[in-house]
This record gives structure tokens, sequence and C-alpha cells, in this order.
């Protein structure tokens, strides 16, 4: 077996969080170009006046989402929101003028939507104040479905287990 398997495994969940907070970050840099006109601004230096259709609207998707996804708080659904406006930007405003991204500008649009897709279904990896703040799981509780408590121990129908473990 790969030596280096083991090791890429365990660093697994701080990669992700790391891919999770630079994607955040960038995504949010764009909300903020755009809103604020800091980073170069919304096309050519200038922001996008308040309430416009749809760019001010993303502008600000942009800009609360990247910050919840570089914070890991409410990632999947910071994800899911920000994945499905970039899908909207791609489908509405660039693919209208060429089929291929890369022939109507829309890369990044693109990119980021599957992005934010891929950080739905993994979650917010290491480092993230949702897993450091959020709900904590209840310890030592048995599944009333299978009888099984902890690391498949069985559970007597009181609750207490009976030392037994149950093969898998």
């Amino acid at each position: 077996m790969n030596q280096l398997t083991p090791r890429l495994q365990q660093a697994q969940p701080y990669a992700l969080g790391l891919f999770r907070i630079v994607v955040g970050l960038l995504f949010a840099c764009h909300g903020a170009a755009s809103l604020f006109g800091v980073l170069g601004g919304a096309m050519g230096g200038g922001t996008i006046p308040a309430g416009t259709w749809p760019g001010w609207y993303a502008a600000v998707i942009q800009l609360v989402c990247g910050a919840l996804v570089l914070l890991g708080l409410g990632t999947r659904g910071a994800a899911l929101l920000a994945s499905g406006s970039m899908a909207y930007a791609y489908f509405w405003v660039h693919q209208s003028h060429a089929l291929f991204p890369l022939q109507n500008g829309g890369e990044t649009a693109a990119l980021f939507s599957w992005t934010f897709a891929l950080l739905i279904f993994t979650g917010p990896g290491a480092l993230s104040l949702g897993t450091l703040f959020g709900p904590k799981a209840p310890a030592a509780a048995s599944d009333t479905r299978t009888g099984r408590g902890p690391a498949g121990t069985e559970s007597a129908p009181g609750g207490e287990k009976r030392g037994a473990t149950m093969a898998a």
C-alpha cells in the first residue's frame, strides 16, 4: 500500500478547510469590489448602483455568502445560494453570447458554481467556526432502531450497555 495515502487522508479535512477559506475569500472580494469599489471595483473601477438587477443582488450574495463560507458558518446553505447565483450568472448573462465559458467570459461564474456545488456535498472541512460553535452531537446516545450504542455496543431496553459488541 502506498505510504502517502494514509497521510493524505489525515490531511483531507484540513485541505478542504483551506480550500473553503480561499474560495470564500475570493467570492467575498468579488462582492466587496462590486458594492464598495475596492480592489479595482466593478466594471473598471466603479460600483454597482443599489438595487440594480441582477448585479447588485449578485454582489450582496457574493459578499455575504463568501464571508459565511470563509468562516465556515452555515457553509452548505451559503454554498447552495452561491452556487445557484453563479449558475444564474452563467446561463442568463454569459451563455447567451457563446456556448463555452472560454468564448463567453463565463469561466469564473462556472468555476464558482461548481466549486460551491462541491462544498454543498463535502461540508466545511476543518478550521470552521460552525464546528467550533455549532450544535454538539449527543454523546453516547444509543440508536433505538438498531439497539446499538456507540461503537456498535449493544444496548439493553433501558439504554444501558450490555458490554458485548455486535458484529457488523
